[in-house]
């Protein structure tokens, strides 16, 4: 079995600063004000005196960043990183996947879908000739859909409190294993151990769920697997 060394202490603090300085670029790239040190050093949680170190080591990259300590920053107008690859077929998918991440009402995925607007420039002027309809908006959920996707990452039981479409209500203990985006709804795709079967379950139908305390670890590819077979069938 190939095994791939992992980066030592060093290799892996210049790859989170280099990580850090694109971040701080794109942080003043987006906004039209001065920024302060304090209010980036809160975004990236970290000392204000690193973004200090951050900026001056930007700055002697002749990165035009103007300002200085104790008054705030900003970019200078007309800086562009290069830009990506992307043809225009690309880039009108890009835009209408951001616009539907909106509508799903995830905000860890609506975080992270400002994030790829921000570092992607190029498709804000294209964004005024398309168009996501807001007529299908999902019905908000009384379930943070991150804590799913949290669950389904660490292999998480949930108990869970269900409404079904017959206003019957039952309690579950469930084993997520995917969520599926739809215009009109979000659902959670989970093996049911009421049932011992796999269910379906709508996420704005889910009055409560909770931390089950248990896990069902290294069975969530196995069982993914299984629900995939079972529904090309």
């Amino acid at each position: 079995m190939l095994s791939c060394p992992l980066p030592n202490l060093e290799t892996y603090l210049t790859m989170r600063r280099t990580e850090r300085l694109f971040e701080i670029i794109q942080i003043l790239r987006s906004e039209s004000r001065v920024i302060t040190a304090n209010e980036i050093a809160a975004r990236l949680e970290v000392s204000t005196r690193t973004i200090y170190r951050d900026i001056q080591a930007l700055q002697a990259m002749r990165t035009p960043i103007e300002g200085e300590a104790g008054i705030g920053y900003m970019m200078r107008q007309g800086y562009d990183l290069p830009a990506l690859n992307f043809s225009t077929e690309e880039i009108e998918a890009i835009v209408v996947g951001l616009s539907l991440v909106a509508q799903t009402g995830d905000k860890g995925l609506l975080k992270a879908a400002q994030q790829v607007s921000n570092k992607i420039d190029s498709i804000r002027g294209r964004m005024e000739s398309l168009h996501v309809s807001e007529r299908g908006a999902l019905v908000p959920a009384a379930v943070d859909p991150d804590r799913i996707r949290s669950a389904i990452r660490e292999e998480r039981k949930l108990d869970i409190r269900y409404r079904d479409e017959n206003e019957q209500e039952s309690a579950r203990r469930v084993r997520p294993l995917a969520v599926i985006y739809y215009v009109h709804a979000m659902l959670m795709v989970t093996w049911c151990e009421l049932r011992n079967d796999f269910r379906h379950f709508r996420v704005d139908r889910i009055l409560a769920c909770s931390d089950s305390g248990t896990y069902f670890k290294g069975d969530g590819d196995r069982l993914r697997e299984l629900w995939r077979q079972q529904e090309t069938e």
